[in-house]
Formats: C-alpha cells, sequence, structure tokens
C-alpha cells in the first residue's frame, strides 16, 4: 500500500466539442499532475464518466494515460458496475499489468443487502489476484456498505487490500480504521473530509480536486501524513471553498469547467450530465482565479 499512499487523482476524461475522448488534453492532464507531484492516477472511475464510455473508448484512455505517464507515476484502474458476472468478466479480459490495483465501485441501482455486497466483493476477490480497493460511495449507489460489512469482507481476502470511503460518516470510517486487518486501509473518498480522515489513520485519498490543484492538495496531504497539521490546516481551507463550489452542481461537471478556466481541457460533459449552472460557473471562475 506504500504505493497508494498520500494523493491519487481521479482522472477526468476531457472531451472535444464533437464528443469524441480529447486524447491531447488528456495527455496534458496527466503531464500536470505529474507536475504536480501526486502520489498516483485512477483511470476509469466515475469522475472519468466510465457509464457513458464505450469499451473501446476506455481503451483509448487507458493506452492515452499509459503512454502519457510513461512509467513515473503508478496506476489505478476503475472496473465496476452492477453486473456481478460483468464485473469478473472485464477483469479478467482486461490486460492488468500497468496498473498496482482495480478500484471497484459498489453495485449501483440494485441496492444489495451486506450479504449481497459481502458475496459481490467475494465474486471479485476470487477472480483475479490483482489488489482490489473497494468504493462505497452511498450519494451515487444509493446504497451504503457498512462498516461491519467491509471490515468483514477485508478480513475474508487478503487481496483486497484498501476501501475508497466517500460515505461521508467519519464514525463508520473510524469504526472501520480501528478494527480493520493490517493489510487492509481506508482512503478518504471526499476531497473536503481528507484531512480529518487521516487525521483519524486514513492513508490518503483518491481526490477529484486534485485534477485542477494537484501541487496544493498533495502537499496538505503529505503534510497530513506527516502530522505536521500546522502546514496542512492552511492548505486545507485555502481549498476549501472551491472544494464546496467544484461539487455544487454535479461532478465532474465542476471540476471540467475549472480544468477549462486552467487550459488544461474543455469542459464538455456527456449526456445525462451537463455543466454547471451560470451561479456556479461564475464562484468557480472566480475561486480559480484567485488559486492560480
Amino acid at each position: 500500500m506504500k504505493l497508494l499512499t498520500g494523493t491519487g487523482v481521479a482522472i477526468v476524461t476531457p472531451f472535444t466539442k464533437k464528443g469524441a475522448v480529447d486524447t491531447d488534453a488528456l495527455t496534458q492532464l496527466v503531464k500536470h499532475l505529474i507536475t504536480g507531484k501526486v502520489e498516483y492516477l485512477v483511470i476509469n472511475g466515475t469522475t472519468a464518466e466510465s457509464v457513458t464510455l464505450s469499451i473501446e473508448e476506455k481503451q483509448t484512455v487507458i493506452d492515452t494515460v499509459v503512454k502519457a505517464n510513461a512509467n513515473t507515476l503508478p496506476l489505478v484502474l476503475g472496473i465496476g458496475g452492477n453486473n456481478t458476472a460483468e464485473v469478473v468478466h472485464t477483469i479478467k479480459k482486461t490486460a492488468l499489468k500497468p496498473f498496482e490495483a482495480i478500484l471497484s465501485v459498489a453495485p449501483y441501482y440494485n441496492k444489495p443487502n451486506q450479504e449481497g455486497y459481502y458475496q459481490h466483493y467475494k465474486t471479485l476477490a476470487e477472480s483475479t489476484k490483482k489488489p482490489i480497493i473497494l468504493y462505497n460511495v452511498p450519494g451515487r449507489t444509493g446504497s451504503n456498505v457498512s462498516a461491519d460489512t467491509q471490515l468483514r469482507i477485508a478480513n475474508a481476502f487478503k487481496n483486497i487490500v484498501a476501501t475508497k470511503e466517500a460515505s461521508g460518516n467519519i464514525e463508520q470510517m473510524m469504526k472501520i480504521i480501528k478494527s480493520k486487518p493490517k493489510h487492509f486501509s481506508l482512503i478518504s473518498g471526499d476531497d473536503a473530509l481528507t484531512l480529518p480522515v487521516i487525521a483519524a489513520g486514513g492513508i490518503g485519498v483518491i481526490s477529484v480536486v486534485a485534477n485542477a490543484f494537484p501541487k496544493d492538495f498533495s502537499n496538505m496531504v503529505r503534510a497530513c501524513l506527516s502530522h505536521d497539521f500546522k502546514t496542512a490546516q492552511p492548505l486545507h481551507y485555502k481549498l476549501l471553498d472551491i472544494t464546496e463550489q467544484l461539487f455544487a452542481d454535479g461532478n465532474p461537471g465542476g471540476i471540467k469547467y475549472a480544468l477549462s478556466r486552467l487550459n488544461i481541457c474543455e469542459s464538455y460533459v456527456r449526456l445525462p450530465l451537463c455543466e454547471p449552472n451560470s451561479n456556479v460557473k461564475e464562484k468557480i471562475k472566480t475561486l480559480v482565479n484567485a488559486l492560480k
């Protein structure tokens, strides 16, 4: 888990005006993140609008990032869904050699019970030797993978090595950190909660905000991990307002608009997503200008 300690970035998928994957902008984004000294990159996650990408487009994203990264940073690949058999099929047919781990979101829409979550991750763990990061994000999936279930999964499967916890429930996160097995770690899935999560024992974050502000965010995380909260707190509060606005009218619409203001990529998203409303855009524009 040393490779996945610190700031991981859930990278966006830039699109052209015609709706194609913008490989030039994606290459520029990867170089921006390398220069910003983040610790690793997460490809084809939720923020990448992966549910709207074709199989061919997902491979284009992989190929582009792998080439642009040139073995500089560790890579994590998002492979998840609400059809367990299909997720297993995708894991088995994907060339996983370039990746340190798989990030697999808890099944959404179906709303399984806790036993269903356990059996889903059991099936995934038994399908591959590659490390897996569980991703609990009730705001998107519609239900919560409880602390007890996450701990049950962690204790049963050595290749499930971490949870990306985006429940927003600090008490749940602390319960996991307190009782987890040694091989298992907790990663913050909420940018705004990264500082308190690391203070409680988390090992870092998989961030959206760091797409735009990798240097400040990764410096904040490294300071937290060094227990230097005197350094970390000002950086945390420096980014707090922009963090709020980037999620105020949908993700990744907010972060893509911020990236467009930084001339890294255009702000196009795919339906059913739309760009943020004009009020949020104006706030993001003002905040980005102040942080440049």
